[in-house]
């Protein structure tokens, strides 16, 4: 049973269930059939939870200990219904809504139902207390905290003790609620808590080394890794260190340091302030108090207020829906207590700043029409006409977009191929050192500016970002980064994920970089280099940290559609971008920003910095229950299939040879460690399932099975696979009715299999094959043309002329795809005037300037998709003609012949 749970919540809550199912079953016996062994298997389940209890306020080590007791002294008949009760209070979350129902002490079933519940809404959270205390010193502690708690509060906590560092760190993994932590003076530094049933749970806290450590260095640097695996915590040290004998690591690590003589009001208070300070949401705030405000309208935006809309005849309806508030707060002014997104001053800026914080970045901007326009305003703000950026080919197509409005010359990156599933992985980052060196080597490597890529990918697949950007600092050390995580925003908020976002590296690599030790190791790497051979390391000299990273907040976290956030770490920013980043901003934002936007993405950020880690790993927890759900199933294995790691990821990238999360033989594998090291890994919420052989296309599937029978709606599809996400709303319900949806379409092709007759079902199977075999290969980035090129020989197109050359009819012709093939055989050279993007897979595998290839062509013609952007099929594809190809050859023969006419009429005169 153990082996099948991925995280230790889900084998908590089945402990608790089990012992619920045991203790009923002997409650139902006589006391003559209470079988010893029963006795065995409950006493067995309760020290299993004793161990996990301990990091947990409710129902906590006490409680679990009193339940053990009372078993032991006989009465085991008397524990169901407090079981019962236990059971439901987790389950249904009552014990954090009504932190009245959480008893100090254990109590009947009876006495817990007859409690008063407050009908006034608190907020309850845990709060960590590391230090090694006694059971009666901790009884002691829990009542002066408790004595302090005032019933008008909105906020109430418990405290969790725990006695050693590693203990301490166990009980953050364990523990969603915590919200802050008080650590005091010198904690022992080992748990003697670590059993073979957590420790496959807490890998991250086994691979800290202690050694050498001294006890009075534990508390600060227990501080440290709480500050690294959970940031959004409030620190606090309690010490008799005199303040001038605190190192300045320590004074910085801590929200605030107590000493031991200060009085416990005064921490509490502090506890209570510091989650106050996270929960304000500035600029929603003030949007609820404008729009309670009795205001008179004389600006634009008649449906301001609702005025427009509740007084009519005709759409008094389209109000009903939406209610009175969406409309109260509908406004085009930036005052009573509002703000301008163009020029912030009050609670926008101040909301502004809180994600900074919340994301880990040094500035964030709020962006109200999506990710798209985020792209745009970033490649402005950095990149000038005649700058080379190396970017993956099948990133979004706004990005592309953006490089034509810049004028900047893209130098395509190629990701690896998926062909048995019609989609594309992600950039070797061999792929992109090789570009730099060829760059270097032409001289060209001072016009490279910046590395743009996708992190995550649609599929799923994330880079090691600190490999990259480490990689390519050591030959280009101010290189800029853009990464486009606009499927990634949830990432930071979890740390095996956070490990791979641009905002956490920029600050781990901007701080190792100024180490003593790191210097010392970048100096012998220049001796063992060989003659002519590239560094692999960063000049800590020369390197600068510029990192932007897009996110699409409203795709997996709480925002309204297109509400996006940039956030910068950038060192040179205020020096170098300030100003071009500003106009940027004003040059793609709307002066009419969407208020209702803007204040989703301030209460985004709450929700994420009070409850992100729970939330994130729950999304992760509902996805590999789906892996495990459909592997396991003898009928839905049948006929569905969800890609492994080892599907979407080659060996070569995988240096920890993960090839599956889960599997039905061993259970859940970790993947803390491949998320560590390797080239690539697979973000678990993004779940590709291949349903080639039910024999229906992927577009097919979802619309026709999913949507319109089950109203199951999903993003993306392929030719044989279909895109499944779970995101921070995803519940065990929806789980449960996708896994109900699948196996009810897995019985009806049962059925329908049974019901062919002979030539049916050779037609069936012809039709499986061609689905899961019959592929089209998937084509790489040709070329440039040579008239497009940058400059001869070297990375870097000018999709920028070309792009525009394509308004002129006269330069360009239409060629049918049939026609197109045949005339490349006879070594015809075509040239796409424009961005050809089909959906499915949504890139552009043509974009202005490049040159037609025959396997691109082949790849058109084997596409089974009705949406392809830039291409009309009765015309054909459209091509530059040779005219214009040789436009510049014609240029050059015109600019000689003026010369020579100059020339000879000089002589005349």
């Amino acid at each position: 049973m153990i082996s099948k749970q991925y995280n230790i919540i889900q084998l908590r809550v089945n402990l608790w269930n089990h012992l619920k199912e045991q203790s009923n079953k002997i409650s139902a016996q006589s006391k003559s059939e209470s079988s010893h062994q029963g006795v065995s298997i409950i006493l067995e389940i309760l020290e299993n939870l004793l161990c996990i209890e301990q990091y947990f306020a409710f129902p906590g080590a006490t409680i679990t200990k009193e339940i053990i007791a009372t078993v032991k002294n006989g009465e085991q008949n008397a524990i169901s219904h407090r079981v019962s009760e236990i059971v439901s209070l987790l389950v249904s979350d009552d014990y954090r809504n009504h932190p009245e129902l959480r008893p100090v002490h254990f109590e009947t079933a009876e006495s817990l139902r007859d409690r008063k519940i407050s009908n006034a809404k608190k907020n309850s959270f845990e709060v960590l207390y590391v230090e090694d205390l006694s059971e009666k010193e901790e009884i002691l502690l829990k009542k002066k905290f408790n004595s302090l708690m005032d019933d008008t509060d909105t906020l109430t906590y418990n405290l969790v003790v725990q006695r050693s560092f590693q203990d301490a760190l166990i009980g953050l993994f364990f523990n969603y609620n915590i919200q802050a932590a008080v650590i005091r003076y010198a904690p022992l530094s080992l748990s003697n808590n670590i059993t073979k049933l957590i420790k496959p749970f807490i890998q991250n806290v086994l691979k800290i080394d202690l050694e050498g450590v001294s006890d009075i260095e534990l508390g600060p640097l227990l501080g440290h890794y709480i500050h690294q695996f959970r940031p959004e915590l409030d620190l606090y040290y309690i010490t008799d260190t005199s303040l001038t004998h605190l190192k300045d690591t320590t004074l910085h690590a801590f929200r605030r340091i107590f000493y031991r003589m200060e009085d416990m009001q005064e921490l509490h208070l502090t506890i209570l302030s510091g989650i106050n300070e996270r929960y304000e949401t500035p600029f929603f705030t003030a949007l609820t108090e404008y729009s309670k405000l009795p205001i008179s309208i004389f600006h634009a935006l008649p449906i301001s207020r609702g005025n427009s809309v509740f007084k009519s005849r005709w759409i008094s309806d389209f109000g009903d829906f939406y209610g009175r508030n969406v409309f109260l707060a509908e406004t085009s002014a930036t005052n009573g207590g509002l703000d301008s997104l163009l020029q912030p001053k009050g609670p926008i800026k101040q909301a502004q700043k809180k994600a900074a914080k919340a994301y880990g970045a040094q500035h964030t901007f709020f962006v109200t029409n999506g990710t798209s326009t985020a792209n745009k305003i970033v490649q402005q703000a950095l990149i000038k006409p005649g700058d080379i950026v190396l970017v993956d080919r099948d990133c979004h197509k706004s990005h592309h977009y953006g490089l034509v409005l810049a004028g900047a010359f893209p130098a395509y990156l190629d990701s690896y191929p998926i062909e048995k599933y019609s989609m594309y992985g992600a950039v070797p980052l061999r792929i992109i050192r090789e570009k730099l060196i060829e760059l270097s080597k032409a001289g060209r490597l001072n016009k490279l500016k910046m590395l743009l890529l996708t992190n995550c990918t649609f599929d799923g697949l994330v880079y090691n970002v600190e490999k990259i950007m480490e990689a390519v600092l050591s030959i280009k050390p101010d290189m800029v980064f853009l990464w486009d995580e606009a499927w990634f925003a949830f990432a930071s908020f979890t740390y095996t994920y956070k490990q791979r976002t641009g905002m956490y590296v920029a600050q781990k690599l901007f701080h190792k970089y100024k180490t003593p030790a790191y210097r010392t190791a970048y100096n012998e790497h220049l001796k063992n280099l060989l003659p002519g051979e590239f560094p692999s390391m960063p000049d800590p000299d020369k390197v600068k940290i510029r990192v932007y990273a897009t996110q699409s907040t409203h795709k997996t976290l709480s925002s309204f559609r297109q509400g996006s956030m940039i956030h910068i770490w950038d060192e040179e920013f205020s020096r170098k971008v300030t100003d071009a980043f500003h106009e940027a901003y004003m040059t793609h934002t709307t002066t009419s920003p969407n208020y209702q936007i803007l204040a989703s993405l301030d209460a985004g950020r709450r929700q994420i910095e009070l409850e992100g880690y729970e939330l994130v790993e729950q999304s992760i927890e509902m996805a590999m229950i789906v892996r495990s759900k459909i592997k396991d199933h003898p009928q839905l294995s049948k006929y569905f299939h969800l890609l492994s790691v080892s599907d979407l990821i080659p060996l070569e990238f995988r240096e920890c040879g993960e090839n599956d999360y889960y599997t039905a033989e061993k259970g859940w594998n970790r993947m803390e460690e491949s998320w560590e090291k390797d080239e690539f890994v697979l973000d678990p919420t993004k779940l590709t399932l291949s349903i080639g052989k039910t024999g229906i296309t992927g577009d097919v599937f979802k619309n026709v099975y999913l949507m319109d029978r089950f109203n199951i709606q999903i993003n993306k599809t392929s030719r044989n696979t279909i895109l499944l996400m779970t995101n921070i709303g995803t519940t065990r319900g929806s789980v449960t009715f996708l896994i109900n949806a699948l196996l009810q379409i897995a019985d009806e092709l049962d059925k329908s299999m049974y019901s062919l007759n002979k030539r049916e079902a050779e037609i069936s199977k012809k039709e499986i094959h061609s689905l899961i075999y019959d592929v089209p290969p998937l084509p790489d980035f040709s070329s440039f043309h040579h008239s497009f090129l940058a400059a001869p020989g070297v990375p870097g197109g000018n999709i920028r002329e070309a792009f525009f050359l394509g308004y002129e009819e006269d330069l360009c012709e239409y060629v049918l795809l049939s026609d197109c093939l045949l005339q490349l055989e006879n070594n015809k050279v075509f040239v796409s005037t424009s961005f050809v993007i089909p959906y499915p897979p949504g890139f552009p595998i043509l974009v202005p300037g490049q040159v037609v290839s025959a396997e691109i062509i082949k790849f058109m013609l084997a596409l089974d998709v009705t949406e392809v952007h830039g291409y009309r099929a009765a015309l054909g594809l459209k091509v530059f003609t040779q005219m214009a190809l040789n436009r510049k050859n014609t240029i050059s023969a015109m600019g000689a012949m003026h010369a020579m006419n100059a020339i000879h009429t000089g002589t005349e005169k």
